[in-house]
């Protein structure tokens, strides 16, 4: 598939959704049910990451730029590991987080594996 402009557009798109959706889900990680945590935004991690994968496979064939959302999640998510200028961090080193990284990354990751097994369906012609 030859990469048309409306096609690089989307890509960018789903790169910067990537990104925007781990800043989110790091915002409402620490999200409590009474007294007890409940990061549901993981499992919104997992949903939203994959659908993602999903998306840039309709847009490009090759596998690099199907994984580019993945990897802008990732990139965004050690942003939220590293400290700010107060020394101040969006994610600490519980379990929440551990289960955002997991279900954030192992069920695209295993997408994209797929995908790598699998060879692009080739186009049709006429």
């Amino acid at each position: 598939m030859k990469p048309d402009l409306v096609g690089t557009i989307a890509l960018g798109v789903l790169v910067f959704d990537g990104f925007l959706a781990a800043i989110l889900q790091m915002l409402y990680l620490p999200t409590y049910l009474g007294a007890t945590p409940f990061p549901i935004s993981a499992v919104v991690a997992a949903f939203v990451n994959v659908a993602l994968v999903m998306l840039a496979r309709n847009v490009s064939d090759r596998l690099g730029f199907v994984a580019a959302p993945l990897l802008a999640w990732v990139i965004g998510f050690l942003l939220g590991m590293m400290g700010g200028p107060g020394n101040d961090v969006v994610l600490t080193w519980e379990w929440p987080t551990l289960l955002l990284f997991a279900l954030g990354v192992l069920p695209a990751a295993g997408l994209l594996y797929r995908y790598a097994q699998q060879p692009f369906p080739a186009p049709i012609t006429s």
